[in-house]
């Protein structure tokens, strides 16, 4: 007689744990930034760029607050903002902030998505944790003091919105009709997620060249072709319904670099700013050029021979950390996309290169060195001490990009190799050959004493979103 015995996994629970946790964390950091008095400055902007679309006033001609904030985004950004009128300023204020921290949880989910979609990292170990849904809300309650998430917060800014819109296209399935809308769009509203347009132009040639007829139109370059469309039919939609201020943005403001502020300031953490402190100018002209093409080049390279190889999470956290080191303004709450570079690390890297990063974002280190806001310019008289300080974050990005191109990691043999290059490590949903199984083995669980052998929380395997 033979006794066959079934494996059965337990059903997930709810993670009150990690909801619990996220939920204090959240709290906590509520009632911080109110005890630091935030003022959501440029959220007031956009209430006021939704406001003046609707009662046809000159886009680009607005100043707002006392600082005399102008518009600085495309005619379709002013159009996303009108819903902002509909409620009260004490409102929209609660309602953003909600709505941002949501992001941020989406956002994590998002960066631990992205690692599974690689290769696993020290043995599959924290790639395997990384699977887990309670993972999202613990990494959510721990990033969300990280400097870039605090200044977003209180600008009350967009850069979750953005990232969260380029990641959820960039970890999509293979083949979804909606791969490349949300890079279209974050494009339309902020021009600079436009690099990974390039990105998958580049990636999707490489690939057309080295397979052969059948990949001349492969997923790369169509997720491209979607982005790009989605980019021009919002664009030119903006301009049917905003003309005069979509015809002044695309020839004037567009090229006016200085309304987005001044390029020396300390919260610019571009390779921009950093060669302006350096040389204490308030325009490092050429000398940012020289500094920003090599990086944009080996960026978008390391980028490429990451996807053509089907290291996903390199590609994409190598042509984020790009965009930021070349854009000639990238303010530090612009740097959200350290979530994914954490995740990224903690999985790749020694454990002490993922704190030393972490550190770093936490520590607001680069606001210990004098600033003062306009028309004052101590930044311009920093010492060497100083400079180094308030260039963290792109000398961060700068090693970081230098370190993926210098050194490839080796395959082990819970790697993809051998996969074509968009579909190395794991789908997104689970269908297909391997659905529901971790990207740490294939094998049937064991069973000890009529029990499948469980990780934490109860489950037989680490099963993928």
């Amino acid at each position: 007689m033979t006794l066959t015995v079934t494996a059965q996994p337990r059903p997930r629970g709810v993670p009150w744990a990690a909801a619990a946790a996220c939920l204090l964390s959240f709290a906590a950091f509520w009632l911080a930034q109110r005890a630091a008095d935030v003022n959501l400055l440029d959220l007031s902007v956009y209430r006021a760029e939704g406001e003046t679309v609707l009662s046809g006033g000159d886009l680009y001609a607005l100043r707002v607050t006392s600082a005399n904030l102008p518009t600085t985004y495309p005619p379709f950004a002013a159009l996303l903002f009108t819903p902002l009128t509909l409620v009260g300023v004490p409102e929209m204020q609660v309602l953003a902030t909600l709505a941002n921290l949501l992001l941020l949880v989406a956002l994590a989910h998002l960066s631990l998505r992205l690692v599974r979609l690689g290769p696993p990292g020290r043995g599959g170990r924290v790639t395997a944790w990384a699977a887990r849904p309670r993972a999202a809300l613990w990494l959510a309650a721990v990033v969300v003091w990280c400097e870039p998430v605090w200044q977003t917060f209180r600008y009350g800014q967009i850069n979750l919105l953005i990232a969260v819109a380029v990641l959820g296209d960039l970890t999509r399935r293979e083949g979804s009709r909606w791969a490349g809308v949300g890079i279209g769009l974050a494009t339309a509203v902020k021009l600079t997620p436009g690099l990974f347009v390039v990105f998958l132009v580049l990636a999707g040639a490489a690939r057309a060249r080295s397979g052969g007829q059948a990949e001349w139109w492969n997923p790369w370059l169509r997720q491209a072709a979607r982005a790009t469309g989605t980019f021009l039919v919002v664009t030119v939609a903006s301009h049917l319904v905003l003309p005069y201020d979509s015809r002044r943005f695309w020839t004037e403001m567009i090229f006016e670099t200085s309304r987005v502020g001044r390029t020396e300031e300390t919260a610019n953490q571009s390779l921009s700013g950093v060669v302006a402190r350096l040389l204490h100018t308030t325009d490092p002209g050429v000398w940012w050029v020289v500094a920003a093409v090599p990086v944009a080049v080996l960026g978008l390279v390391v980028a490429v021979r990451a996807a053509l190889r089907g290291d996903r999470p390199v590609a994409v956290v190598a042509c984020a950390t790009t965009g930021l080191l070349v854009s000639p303004i990238s303010w530090s709450h612009h740097w959200v996309w350290c979530v994914p570079v954490l995740v990224l690390l903690a999985v790749r890297a020694r454990p002490v290169w993922a704190v030393a990063a972490a550190l770093v974002f936490a520590s607001n280190a680069l606001w210990w060195v004098p600033h003062a806001p306009a028309p004052v310019r101590l930044e311009l008289h920093q010492t060497p001490g100083q400079m180094l300080l308030s260039a963290l974050y792109t000398l961060l990005g700068t090693g970081l990009l230098a370190t993926l191109a210098v050194r490839r990691r080796g395959r082990t043999p819970g790697d993809t190799a051998g996969a074509p290059p968009d579909t190395a490590g794991l789908p997104v949903s689970g269908s297909g050959p391997g659905a529901g199984r971790s990207e740490v083995g294939s094998a049937a669980p064991r069973v000890v004493a009529g029990q499948p052998e469980t990780g934490e929380g109860g489950s037989q395997a680490v099963a993928k979103e």
